[in-house]
């Protein structure tokens, strides 16, 4: 593999650890794992406020983890790609290009 492509797959790969390192980010996803929701439903769910959860949505959305849709006033969010919780202690994420498996304890 040419080194330049490994260092910009290693860059992509830190990023995305960064933005799962985040405890409400993490949720976030763990919820739309489940399926598409608004802001609303998100921090009824997640008993954050608004302002919130949307600044941690739009991390999410910059770094193309998750995208949304509008619906009149409403705004949509979903993972762009998939999320599952596996058997036992297992997260697997799967984006346009990586696909990322961690076993251990997920909290």
């Amino acid at each position: 593999m040419d080194a330049a492509v490994a260092e910009q797959d290693v860059d992509q790969l830190t990023n995305l650890f960064r933005l799962l390192a985040d405890k409400t980010r993490l949720n976030i996803l763990l919820a739309l794992a489940a399926g598409e929701r608004n802001v609303g439903s998100l921090c009824q769910g997640l008993q954050l406020p608004q302002p919130t959860v949307s600044h941690h949505l739009g991390l999410l959305r910059f770094h193309n983890i998750i995208t949304n849709r509008r619906r009149g006033k409403h705004v949509f969010y979903s993972l762009n790609g998939a999320l599952s919780m596996g058997n036992g202690p297992l997260l697997e994420i799967a984006l346009e290009h990586f696909s990322v498996r961690l076993a251990g304890k997920v909290v």
